[in-house]
Protein backbone atom coordinates (compact mmCIF):
# COMPACT_ATOMS: atom_id res chain seq x y z
CA UNK A 1 0.00 0.00 0.00
CA UNK A 2 1.07 3.70 -0.10
CA UNK A 3 0.74 5.87 2.36
CA UNK A 4 -0.23 9.95 0.86
CA UNK A 5 -0.20 12.29 4.26
CA UNK A 6 -1.98 15.82 3.01
CA UNK A 7 -3.90 13.43 0.66
CA UNK A 8 -7.01 15.73 0.81
CA UNK A 9 -5.12 18.57 0.02
CA UNK A 10 -4.44 19.77 -4.04
CA UNK A 11 -1.10 18.16 -4.89
CA UNK A 12 -1.97 14.96 -2.63
CA UNK A 13 -5.37 14.26 -4.27
CA UNK A 14 -3.72 14.72 -7.47
CA UNK A 15 -1.24 12.12 -6.29
CA UNK A 16 -4.16 9.91 -5.61
CA UNK A 17 -5.40 10.70 -9.43
CA UNK A 18 -2.72 9.83 -10.75
CA UNK A 19 -2.10 6.38 -9.16
CA UNK A 20 -5.61 6.24 -9.29
CA UNK A 21 -6.11 6.59 -13.46
CA UNK A 22 -2.84 6.26 -14.53
CA UNK A 23 -0.89 3.65 -12.88
CA UNK A 24 -3.79 1.83 -11.77
CA UNK A 25 -3.35 1.86 -8.41
CA UNK A 26 -6.10 2.02 -5.65
CA UNK A 27 -4.50 0.07 -2.75
CA UNK A 28 -3.56 3.99 -1.06
CA UNK A 29 -4.20 4.74 3.16
CA UNK A 30 -5.01 9.32 2.64
CA UNK A 31 -3.82 10.65 5.83
CA UNK A 32 -5.30 14.21 6.26
CA UNK A 33 -6.86 17.05 8.91
CA UNK A 34 -9.71 18.39 6.87
CA UNK A 35 -10.84 21.73 8.16
CA UNK A 36 -12.20 23.66 5.20
CA UNK A 37 -16.09 22.46 4.76
CA UNK A 38 -15.51 21.49 1.08
CA UNK A 39 -12.27 19.74 1.04
CA UNK A 40 -13.70 16.85 1.67
CA UNK A 41 -14.87 17.06 -1.84
CA UNK A 42 -11.21 16.17 -3.59
CA UNK A 43 -11.74 12.75 -2.40
CA UNK A 44 -15.20 12.02 -3.63
CA UNK A 45 -13.47 10.73 -7.12
CA UNK A 46 -10.54 8.60 -5.90
CA UNK A 47 -10.29 5.05 -4.98
CA UNK A 48 -8.24 3.85 -1.51
CA UNK A 49 -8.66 1.32 1.24
CA UNK A 50 -8.61 4.02 4.55
CA UNK A 51 -8.83 7.36 5.21
CA UNK A 52 -6.91 8.28 8.75
CA UNK A 53 -6.85 11.91 10.53
CA UNK A 54 -2.85 12.24 10.55
CA UNK A 55 -3.06 11.80 14.50
CA UNK A 56 -3.87 8.22 13.50
CA UNK A 57 -0.91 7.74 11.03
CA UNK A 58 1.66 6.60 13.34
CA UNK A 59 -0.08 3.97 15.38
CA UNK A 60 -1.32 3.12 12.18
CA UNK A 61 2.22 2.29 10.56
CA UNK A 62 3.07 0.39 13.72
CA UNK A 63 0.59 -1.97 12.89
CA UNK A 64 1.21 -2.02 9.24
CA UNK A 65 4.19 -3.84 7.72
CA UNK A 66 3.37 -3.57 3.97
CA UNK A 67 3.67 -0.14 3.04
CA UNK A 68 5.16 0.19 -0.25
CA UNK A 69 6.42 3.80 -0.06
CA UNK A 70 5.03 6.77 2.12
CA UNK A 71 4.52 10.24 -0.07
CA UNK A 72 4.07 12.92 2.60
CA UNK A 73 2.64 16.01 1.35
CA UNK A 74 0.66 17.09 4.53
CA UNK A 75 1.94 20.60 5.58
CA UNK A 76 1.06 24.07 7.08
CA UNK A 77 1.06 25.72 3.47
CA UNK A 78 0.14 29.25 3.96
CA UNK A 79 3.10 31.17 3.14
CA UNK A 80 0.95 33.65 5.75
CA UNK A 81 1.32 31.51 8.61
CA UNK A 82 3.05 33.66 11.78
CA UNK A 83 2.81 31.10 14.74
CA UNK A 84 6.12 29.42 14.03
CA UNK A 85 5.46 26.47 16.70
CA UNK A 86 2.55 25.43 14.53
CA UNK A 87 4.96 25.47 11.85
CA UNK A 88 7.65 23.60 14.09
CA UNK A 89 4.82 20.80 14.94
CA UNK A 90 3.69 19.89 11.78
CA UNK A 91 6.54 20.66 9.03
CA UNK A 92 9.39 19.88 10.90
CA UNK A 93 8.95 17.53 13.63
CA UNK A 94 5.88 15.60 12.10
CA UNK A 95 8.44 15.08 8.83
CA UNK A 96 11.11 13.89 10.93
CA UNK A 97 9.32 11.20 13.19
CA UNK A 98 7.76 9.74 9.30
CA UNK A 99 11.38 10.01 7.88
CA UNK A 100 12.52 7.96 10.92
CA UNK A 101 9.78 5.35 10.73
CA UNK A 102 10.63 5.12 6.90
CA UNK A 103 14.41 4.83 7.86
CA UNK A 104 13.50 1.62 10.49
CA UNK A 105 11.56 -0.09 8.23
CA UNK A 106 13.04 0.49 4.86
CA UNK A 107 10.32 2.64 3.14
CA UNK A 108 10.89 4.84 0.63
CA UNK A 109 9.82 8.28 1.81
CA UNK A 110 9.23 11.31 -0.66
CA UNK A 111 7.72 14.54 0.74
CA UNK A 112 6.96 18.20 -0.37
CA UNK A 113 9.33 21.11 0.25
CA UNK A 114 8.94 24.03 -1.38
CA UNK A 115 10.30 26.70 -3.73
CA UNK A 116 9.53 29.16 -0.81
CA UNK A 117 12.79 28.14 0.32
CA UNK A 118 14.42 29.99 -2.30
CA UNK A 119 13.70 33.28 -0.98
CA UNK A 120 14.27 36.27 -2.94
CA UNK A 121 16.00 34.41 -5.44
CA UNK A 122 19.58 36.20 -4.92
CA UNK A 123 21.18 32.82 -4.43
CA UNK A 124 19.58 31.20 -7.05
CA UNK A 125 16.90 28.80 -7.80
CA UNK A 126 19.24 25.38 -8.24
CA UNK A 127 18.39 21.99 -6.55
CA UNK A 128 22.18 21.29 -5.96
CA UNK A 129 23.21 23.17 -3.81
CA UNK A 130 21.00 24.83 -1.01
CA UNK A 131 23.34 26.28 1.77
CA UNK A 132 22.72 29.53 0.97
CA UNK A 133 19.51 30.25 0.87
CA UNK A 134 17.57 32.85 3.02
CA UNK A 135 13.65 32.77 2.98
CA UNK A 136 11.66 35.64 3.79
CA UNK A 137 8.63 33.85 5.35
CA UNK A 138 8.41 31.38 8.42
CA UNK A 139 6.42 29.11 6.61
CA UNK A 140 9.68 28.70 3.91
CA UNK A 141 11.89 28.49 6.73
CA UNK A 142 10.53 25.29 7.81
CA UNK A 143 10.42 24.13 4.75
CA UNK A 144 14.55 24.88 4.44
CA UNK A 145 15.23 23.85 7.78
CA UNK A 146 13.62 20.07 6.81
CA UNK A 147 15.39 20.01 3.57
CA UNK A 148 18.96 20.76 5.46
CA UNK A 149 18.16 17.87 8.40
CA UNK A 150 17.15 15.56 5.75
CA UNK A 151 20.41 16.44 3.89
CA UNK A 152 22.44 15.45 7.16
CA UNK A 153 21.79 12.34 7.73
CA UNK A 154 23.33 9.53 7.11
CA UNK A 155 22.63 6.74 5.00
CA UNK A 156 21.99 4.23 8.28
CA UNK A 157 19.80 6.89 9.70
CA UNK A 158 18.11 7.40 6.42
CA UNK A 159 14.71 5.80 4.11
CA UNK A 160 16.71 3.69 1.48
CA UNK A 161 15.17 5.88 -1.53
CA UNK A 162 13.64 9.32 -0.31
CA UNK A 163 13.58 12.64 -2.01
CA UNK A 164 12.16 16.05 -1.32
CA UNK A 165 10.44 18.53 -3.85
CA UNK A 166 10.88 22.18 -3.97
CA UNK A 167 7.25 22.67 -5.47
CA UNK A 168 7.08 25.87 -7.82
CA UNK A 169 3.73 27.79 -8.38
CA UNK A 170 1.55 24.83 -8.60
CA UNK A 171 -1.83 25.41 -10.47
CA UNK A 172 -4.90 23.00 -11.31
CA UNK A 173 -8.10 21.25 -10.00
CA UNK A 174 -8.68 20.20 -6.19
CA UNK A 175 -7.27 24.14 -4.78
CA UNK A 176 -10.51 25.68 -4.26
CA UNK A 177 -9.97 25.17 -0.62
CA UNK A 178 -6.89 27.13 -0.31
CA UNK A 179 -8.97 30.51 -0.47
CA UNK A 180 -6.28 33.06 -0.23
CA UNK A 181 -3.44 30.93 -1.02
CA UNK A 182 -4.55 29.67 -3.84
CA UNK A 183 -3.16 30.14 -7.44
CA UNK A 184 -3.74 33.06 -9.19
CA UNK A 185 -5.65 31.39 -12.23
CA UNK A 186 -8.24 29.98 -9.55
CA UNK A 187 -8.59 33.85 -8.27
CA UNK A 188 -8.50 35.27 -12.09
CA UNK A 189 -11.18 32.66 -13.15
CA UNK A 190 -13.77 33.91 -9.92
CA UNK A 191 -12.73 37.54 -9.90
CA UNK A 192 -13.09 37.98 -14.00
CA UNK A 193 -16.35 35.62 -13.41
CA UNK A 194 -17.82 38.22 -10.83
CA UNK A 195 -16.62 41.77 -11.74
CA UNK A 196 -15.27 41.24 -15.29
CA UNK A 197 -11.96 42.18 -14.30
CA UNK A 198 -8.43 40.71 -12.77
CA UNK A 199 -6.73 42.73 -10.01
CA UNK A 200 -3.01 41.80 -10.17
CA UNK A 201 -0.12 43.75 -8.24
CA UNK A 202 1.55 46.64 -9.60
CA UNK A 203 5.23 46.65 -10.49
CA UNK A 204 6.97 47.99 -7.23
CA UNK A 205 10.64 46.79 -7.84
CA UNK A 206 12.35 48.87 -10.30
CA UNK A 207 12.19 47.64 -13.54
CA UNK A 208 9.30 45.75 -13.26
CA UNK A 209 6.08 46.70 -14.85
CA UNK A 210 2.66 46.34 -13.80
CA UNK A 211 1.57 42.38 -13.81
CA UNK A 212 4.67 41.65 -14.93
CA UNK A 213 6.07 39.55 -11.99
CA UNK A 214 7.45 36.28 -13.08
CA UNK A 215 6.64 32.91 -12.16
CA UNK A 216 7.47 29.46 -12.62
CA UNK A 217 3.69 28.50 -12.91
CA UNK A 218 3.72 24.39 -13.16
CA UNK A 219 0.58 22.36 -13.82
CA UNK A 220 -0.81 20.02 -10.72
CA UNK A 221 -0.52 16.97 -13.21
CA UNK A 222 2.67 17.00 -13.66
CA UNK A 223 3.33 17.59 -10.09
CA UNK A 224 1.56 14.68 -9.77
CA UNK A 225 2.96 13.01 -12.44
CA UNK A 226 6.74 13.48 -11.27
CA UNK A 227 6.04 12.25 -7.46
CA UNK A 228 4.73 9.30 -9.08
CA UNK A 229 7.71 8.59 -11.17
CA UNK A 230 9.59 8.14 -7.99
CA UNK A 231 7.36 6.67 -6.05
CA UNK A 232 7.10 4.17 -8.51
CA UNK A 233 10.89 3.22 -9.41
CA UNK A 234 12.46 4.01 -5.85
CA UNK A 235 16.09 4.43 -6.70
CA UNK A 236 18.91 5.24 -3.82
CA UNK A 237 20.92 6.97 -6.72
CA UNK A 238 18.42 9.75 -6.93
CA UNK A 239 18.28 10.52 -3.47
CA UNK A 240 18.38 13.96 -3.08
CA UNK A 241 16.53 17.39 -3.37
CA UNK A 242 14.40 18.89 -6.62
CA UNK A 243 12.97 21.15 -8.25
CA UNK A 244 9.74 20.80 -9.37
CA UNK A 245 8.58 23.54 -11.90
CA UNK A 246 8.89 24.30 -15.90
CA UNK A 247 12.15 25.70 -16.11
CA UNK A 248 10.45 28.42 -17.72
CA UNK A 249 9.08 31.79 -15.89
CA UNK A 250 6.13 33.65 -17.02
CA UNK A 251 4.26 36.81 -16.00
CA UNK A 252 1.38 37.01 -13.88
CA UNK A 253 -0.29 38.88 -16.54
CA UNK A 254 0.11 35.88 -19.24
CA UNK A 255 -1.08 33.70 -16.00
CA UNK A 256 -4.42 35.89 -15.91
CA UNK A 257 -4.72 36.78 -19.60
CA UNK A 258 -4.78 32.74 -20.79
CA UNK A 259 -7.51 32.10 -18.19
CA UNK A 260 -10.05 34.91 -19.84
CA UNK A 261 -9.07 33.46 -22.77
CA UNK A 262 -9.45 30.22 -22.36
CA UNK A 263 -13.23 31.56 -20.77
CA UNK A 264 -13.99 32.79 -24.25
CA UNK A 265 -13.76 36.21 -23.20
CA UNK A 266 -11.92 39.56 -24.18
CA UNK A 267 -9.13 40.21 -21.07
CA UNK A 268 -9.62 42.67 -18.71
CA UNK A 269 -6.85 43.70 -15.95
CA UNK A 270 -7.06 46.08 -13.00
CA UNK A 271 -4.09 46.89 -11.08
CA UNK A 272 -3.46 47.66 -7.32
CA UNK A 273 -0.82 48.02 -4.42
CA UNK A 274 0.49 44.60 -3.03
CA UNK A 275 -1.04 44.53 0.48
CA UNK A 276 1.35 45.64 3.32
CA UNK A 277 1.52 41.58 4.77
CA UNK A 278 3.48 40.63 1.74
CA UNK A 279 5.62 43.99 1.23
CA UNK A 280 9.27 42.30 1.90
CA UNK A 281 8.34 38.65 1.95
CA UNK A 282 7.00 38.45 -1.83
CA UNK A 283 9.21 36.96 -4.70
CA UNK A 284 9.45 38.91 -7.70
CA UNK A 285 11.34 36.14 -9.98
CA UNK A 286 11.23 32.62 -9.51
CA UNK A 287 12.49 29.91 -12.48
CA UNK A 288 13.42 26.60 -11.71
CA UNK A 289 16.79 24.53 -12.68
CA UNK A 290 15.37 21.28 -13.55
CA UNK A 291 18.43 19.93 -15.23
CA UNK A 292 18.73 17.36 -11.98
CA UNK A 293 15.24 16.31 -12.33
CA UNK A 294 16.27 15.35 -15.95
CA UNK A 295 19.32 13.61 -14.99
CA UNK A 296 17.31 11.53 -12.39
CA UNK A 297 15.73 10.06 -15.30
CA UNK A 298 12.25 12.04 -15.60
CA UNK A 299 11.59 12.78 -19.29
CA UNK A 300 8.30 13.37 -20.20
CA UNK A 301 8.13 16.98 -21.46
CA UNK A 302 5.79 19.82 -18.83
CA UNK A 303 2.46 20.91 -20.19
CA UNK A 304 2.73 24.53 -21.40
CA UNK A 305 1.23 27.86 -19.47
CA UNK A 306 -1.30 27.89 -22.27
CA UNK A 307 -2.34 24.40 -22.17
CA UNK A 308 -2.31 23.99 -18.53
CA UNK A 309 -4.48 27.05 -18.08
CA UNK A 310 -7.28 25.87 -20.56
CA UNK A 311 -7.19 22.30 -19.13
CA UNK A 312 -7.84 23.31 -16.21
CA UNK A 313 -10.60 26.60 -16.92
CA UNK A 314 -12.21 24.21 -19.58
CA UNK A 315 -12.39 20.76 -17.95
CA UNK A 316 -12.92 21.89 -14.29
CA UNK A 317 -13.80 25.10 -13.38
CA UNK A 318 -16.39 25.97 -16.20
CA UNK A 319 -17.87 22.55 -15.53
CA UNK A 320 -20.74 21.42 -12.61
CA UNK A 321 -18.57 19.51 -11.05
CA UNK A 322 -14.68 21.15 -10.77
CA UNK A 323 -13.41 18.34 -8.90
CA UNK A 324 -10.75 15.66 -10.07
Amino acid sequence: MIIITGGAGMIGSMIAWHLNTKLGRDDLVIVDHITHEAQWQNLVHRQYVEYLDRDQLIDFLEDNDNVEAVIHMGAISATTETDFNKLVESNIHYSQDLWSWCAEFEVPFYYASSAATYGDGSAGYDDACIDKLRPLNAYGYSKHFFDQWALKQTPENSPPAWAGFKFFNVYGPNEYHKERMASVAFHTFNQFSETGTMKLFKGTNTGIKDGEQLRDFVYVKDAAAIVCSFAQKPNANNNGIYNIGTGIARTFKDLATNVMESMGKAPHITYIEMPADLQGKYQYFTEATVSKLRKAGYKAPMTSLEDGVKDYVQNYLMQADPYC
